[in-house]
């Protein structure tokens, strides 16, 4: 008799899921409902990247490319790379891939082993945990409640023989914490003494209230980075959330030749490479001014802080457009009973056990529309008064 679970392999019975899944699952039936939920920027891509994808696909740039990434796309990101972090020098691999979830998972396919321990800062981004242990590896979490920051003497005690890679994500998904530039050059050199890959995730840095002087540019104010301080470290980011850019899949890892190399191996049996059209219209992007967006974000930020800071334990976010509250200990309810409430109310935000080993929070995306956000945050001002 044909038994279609049989042909499932293990590791994927190791993957719950997705949280958010459940959540739209648990909506399906609502009509209208205020959605908090989805992180992605509620703005358009940019008319003119836009245009410039249309005129790729006329001009026929709708083939294979190489699988670093079309010529003039890799050496514009270059150029930005050597600005911002001249520590990098110019003995690194950059690989152009299919969004920064594509690059995750082709360093997971290449450096990790089955039996080797990955560093995990808990929150997290869901997938973090997942692609590690689909790659064979063991998630190994470091707590960072309640303020939500990475510091070495966290990190240091869960160390051993067997840790190969330490994940870092700031601003962080789903917190919105933005580390500082000591805590980066700490983890900078922790790493460096133990040996360990350090994985900067940064693909929310246009999206940072919180920058600070460059450690070698005076004068320059920048989003902190362990790349400021170790040019060992391999970094992730992408044009998803700066540009509106989530379907297009497009992002680039930068660090290591030995390990771009392996990744650029792996790309070629997976992904082959990064959308062609997507890496043209790319060319432009720096270029388009993000600035009066982000300051929106920041006034939306301002907007949630004070209107929940008074009834929920709250850490202000620095960046992203996240915010990680704790259900009021007065509920006596987990982050999932507090979010099935919600949905009662038409309100769909994130239960926190999605991106924790905890389930005492929730995520919310202010990512949206005032009117929207206004109505999701009195119905939280109310669960919280209830």
């Amino acid at each position: 008799m044909f038994d279609p679970n049989r042909f499932i392999a293990d590791r994927t019975h190791a993957v719950d899921a997705s949280g958010i899944r459940k959540v739209f699952d648990l909506a399906a039936t609502l009509e209208n409902p205020i959605d908090l939920s989805i992180g992605q920027p509620d703005f358009d891509v940019p008319d003119t990247i836009k245009q410039a994808a249309v005129d790729a696909i006329q001009q026929g740039q709708n083939k294979y490319t190489q699988t670093q990434g079309i010529a003039p796309l890799v050496e514009q990101v270059r150029g930005r790379l050597d600005r911002r972090f001249p520590k990098l020098g110019d003995d690194y691999g950059l690989l152009m891939t299919s969004g920064v979830s594509g690059a995750l998972s082709l360093l997971m396919l290449s450096c990790v082993q089955p039996g080797d321990e990955v560093l995990i800062p808990d929150p997290y981004f869901m997938m973090y945990k997942h692609l590690v242990s689909l790659a064979g590896g063991v998630p190994v979490f470091v707590d960072t409640y309640p303020d939500f920051q990475l510091r070495p003497e966290r990190i240091e005690p869960l160390v051993t023989e067997r840790t190969k890679i330490l994940l870092f994500n700031s601003p962080s998904n789903p917190t919105g914490a933005v580390a500082t530039d000591k805590a980066c050059r700490e983890i900078a050199d922790l790493a460096d003494r133990h040996g360990l890959l350090l994985v900067s995730d940064e693909i929310y840095d246009e999206f940072c209230y919180e920058k600070t002087e460059a450690p070698s540019r005076p004068g320059e104010m920048v989003v902190p980075s362990p790349l400021d301080h170790n040019p060992n470290v391999l970094l992730l980011n992408g044009y998803s959330k700066t540009y509106a850019m989530t379907g297009w899949r497009l992002g680039y890892a930068a660090g290591p030749p030995a390990v771009i190399a392996a990744m650029s191996k792996i790309q070629q049996y997976t992904f082959v490479c990064a959308p062609s059209v997507t890496q043209a219209a790319a060319t432009i992007a720096f270029g388009v001014d993000v600035s009066p967006l982000v300051e929106a974000y920041r006034k939306k930020r301002d907007k949630v802080v004070k209107r929940l800071s008074d009834h929920y334990e709250l850490t202000t976010p620095g960046g992203a457009f996240y915010a990680f509250p704790k259900v009021p200990e007065r509920l006596s309810m987990s982050g999932t009973d507090f979010v099935k409430r919600a949905i009662e109310k038409s309100l769909l935000v994130i239960p926190g056990e999605v991106f924790s080993e905890r389930d005492t929070h929730f995520r919310l995306s202010y990512a949206c529309d005032d009117e929207r956000l206004d109505k999701g945050l009195d119905i939280l001002v109310d669960l919280a008064k209830s």
